[in-house]
């Protein structure tokens, strides 16, 4: 009896197993099988890569930053340029004199002003832990947190300094509001009362990242103050990065905009409040931007304009090319931004838009560039070509209106980045 029970069990397993190969083989033979395997490979997360979806150039201490704050919390306003879930933020002392320490901090949306959405607030940490002490020229990225951020949604980050931080790395001209706070710890509040001071400057807080897909485009547009959106109606985010960040999001493109721009930066020339010099600063704020896979050169005209005034075009032009080179070593693939027109601006000269006009020359016929994008011609007065057109210029006639950066915006072909 015992050899029969062990002859019919024996005889299940090879049946059993007959027609699991039997089943394995139709499956070959009708696709079945690899229908499903190709369905489980689809199912599986795409490969993700951080992307910045915000920037702010840090400058030298100056001004109001040169005061520092003590005990108190500073409540950081921006506006990313990217979607997505998982965010990190880099901060920097990079031009502090002393070490600077966050005892805690976090990342929230903003209700309106200084007020944040209580439900939207997560922990910011650095290492697992939730201080972190800055030594003078240190950076350091946060640990990732889940984080929904939106192009269509201010985010405030809240960061409590614990006793005197010392001269401030800045970023001089935010046009937009963020917010100093009272002595204390507020970081955790989510009203605006505790938040007696603003500021039109952005303390410490150099990039907003997000985890975003392996193909995401990074762009980073790299100048002046033609960049950095001075002319522009603060806290409409009006820049021209700003509208082609509206751009891309129009034509259901999912690109990360960084702007690396300065007011009053020079390519050739350092300056206390302006900034190092572009070709100083390219590396930090150009190719250690998270994703950068594009960038937008316009800088040139401050060189021009600024005393002494550069009078050669072929120093701009050998400041011009050694940024290129740097970008092509990279990988990145470089446009050039022909300088706009500044007649009746305070430091115009003849002799400097003589400069102007043979840089520009260069940068559309030279082809050391991979791209040219014209804003010269954009906002020029066909009738007075030295000039901006009214509509475009903001008053100074240096700097566009909200309506000449949109028309920048709409000057750059997004097929250059495809």
């Amino acid at each position: 009896m015992k050899r029969v029970w062990i002859g019919m069990f024996l005889s299940v397993l090879l049946i059993t197993a007959w027609a699991m190969v039997t089943t394995d083989k139709r499956s070959e033979a009708t696709g079945v099988e690899i229908q499903y395997v190709a369905e489980a490979k689809a199912e599986q997360p795409p490969q993700k890569t951080w992307v910045g979806s915000w920037a702010a150039s840090p400058q030298y201490p100056s001004a109001e930053a040169t005061e520092g704050v003590s005990n108190q919390t500073v409540r950081m306003i921006v506006r990313p340029h990217l979607n997505g879930d998982r965010v990190r933020i880099r901060l920097s002392n990079t031009f502090g004199e002393r070490p600077v320490t966050f005892e805690e901090g976090y990342i929230a949306d903003v209700l309106d002003g200084a007020t944040t959405v209580p439900s939207s607030q997560r922990q910011l940490r650095f290492n697992g832990r939730k201080s972190i002490t800055l030594a003078a020229g240190q950076s350091i990225m946060s640990d990732p947190v889940r984080f929904a951020v939106s192009r269509e949604q201010d985010v405030a980050i809240s960061l409590y300094v614990k006793g005197e931080s010392g001269p401030i790395t800045w970023h001089r001209l935010a046009k937009q509001a963020s917010y100093i706070s009272e002595e204390g710890n507020f970081s955790t509040d989510h009203r605006s009362d505790p938040f007696i001071r603003r500021t039109y400057s952005w303390y410490w807080i150099t990039g907003l990242d997000v985890l975003a897909p392996t193909d995401t485009v990074g762009i980073v547009c790299m100048g002046d103050s033609i960049t950095d959106g001075a002319g522009s109606t603060s806290g409409a985010n009006a820049r021209y990065p700003d509208f082609l960040s509206q751009r891309l999001q129009a034509e259901g493109l999912s690109w990360g905009v960084m702007n690396a721009g300065i007011s009053g930066n020079k390519i050739l020339r350092d300056d206390p409040v302006y900034g190092p010099k572009a070709l100083d600063r390219f590396q930090r704020d150009v190719l250690d931007q998270s994703g950068v896979t594009h960038v937008i050169l316009l800088e040139g005209i401050n060189d021009i304009g600024h005393t002494p005034g550069e009078r050669n075009p072929d120093a701009i032009i050998s400041g011009m090319r050694q940024m290129i080179t740097q970008a092509h070593d990279r990988g990145l693939k470089i446009y050039g931004g022909t300088l706009t027109p500044y007649g009746g601006a305070d430091y115009y000269t003849e002799e400097g838009n003589l400069v102007r006009r043979q840089v520009n020359h260069w940068i559309r016929t030279s082809g050391e560039f991979d791209g040219v994008i014209d804003f010269d011609a954009a906002l020029r007065d066909p009738e007075r070509p030295n000039r901006m057109l009214p509509v475009y210029d903001s008053g100074d006639h240096l700097h566009p209106s909200d309506a000449g950066y949109r028309r920048m915006a709409e000057e750059v072909n997004l097929q250059l980045f495809q």
